[in-house]
């Protein structure tokens, strides 16, 4: 597969690696710093807090070439118009791989609807420097998959042809009908969860403050039940229906978790404060228009 990776954070380089070694024909597309740190060193991986690193050579560019047979993008929420610009004339079938919840109409009126298909990255990690630290696989994360899902939820022989080629390189993923909803859902549980680490100044100080959790939990609440259509996956109405003490108690263990702790929640950079920015207009929108 000639497969072109928008983006270059952790998620980006973490699934470049991964397509590369499988002897894919990757590029990677990253800028100023970034850009020239992996022309140097190539995707620096290291295991959590391990000292050890390693190196994949990945090709990297500055700019997308003609054509592929998937570009994947990997950008935060406010950077996808930017993103959308750049890709618009390059052809070739386009998977986006981040936070979004305002459909994948906005997306197909800029490059075409028939090339957009919708994702989530399971992956994650923090950024070191130029060293991605990457989170421990656990018995859990192993079975969790990347979602992937055409717009109106069939099942196309593209979308089967993606999960498979994703699978033989070692990546979990797997066909999600509902792809829409269930990046609404994330959204609906990832803006409170992040404004709330923000302010607590990471997962464990907010892991300690129980008032902040209720009324992070209390938040999450609100936006599931503003939602058009049932939470996706259904687990998540659990966070409508337990009691609340329960459902505290298990949000405070996850925050003081290792997945917590070496994953994009510990990220206290504007970028980051940005993306639940405009997340939190786009779970807006929707409500504004009824």
């Amino acid at each position: 597969m000639k497969l072109l990776v928008y983006g270059a954070g952790v998620c980006g380089s973490l699934f470049a690696a991964r397509m590369h070694e499988a002897g894919h024909d990757v590029s990677l597309l990253a800028r100023g710093g970034r850009l020239a740190a992996l022309r140097q060193h190539g995707v620096q991986l290291a295991e959590e807090d391990s000292p050890d690193v390693r190196r994949v050579p990945v090709p990297v560019i500055e700019r997308p070439g003609s054509e592929y047979d998937l570009i994947t993008v990997f950008v935060r929420t406010h950077q996808v118009d930017a993103a959308l610009e750049s890709i618009a004339d390059v052809r070739g079938d386009v998977l986006f791989l981040l936070n979004w919840a305002a459909g994948p109409e906005t997306l197909g009126a800029v490059i075409g609807h028939e090339r957009v298909l919708l994702g989530f990255p399971m992956t994650g990690g923090t950024m070191n420097g130029d060293v991605i630290r990457y989170r421990k696989g656990s018995f859990l994360t192993r079975r969790v998959a990347m979602p992937i899902g055409e717009p109106d939820g069939r099942t196309t022989p593209r979308l089967e042809r993606i999960v498979e080629t994703f699978r033989t390189a070692g990546i979990n993923a797997k066909a999600e009908p509902q792809m829409d909803a269930w990046l609404r859902t994330h959204a609906a549980f990832e803006v409170p969860l992040g404004q709330a680490v923000h302010a607590a100044g990471g997962p464990v100080a907010l892991a300690d403050d129980t008032d902040a959790v209720r009324g992070m939990l209390r938040l999450m609440r609100q936006n599931l039940a503003a939602m058009k259509t049932p939470p996706v996956p259904r687990a998540f109405a659990a966070l409508r229906a337990l009691p609340q003490g329960l459902l505290v108690a298990v949000l405070r263990r996850f925050l003081k978790s290792p997945t917590a702790v070496h994953s994009g929640l510990n990220d206290p950079s504007p970028a980051m404060a940005a993306e639940l920015e405009q997340l939190t207009e786009q779970l807006r929108a929707p409500a504004r228009a009824r």
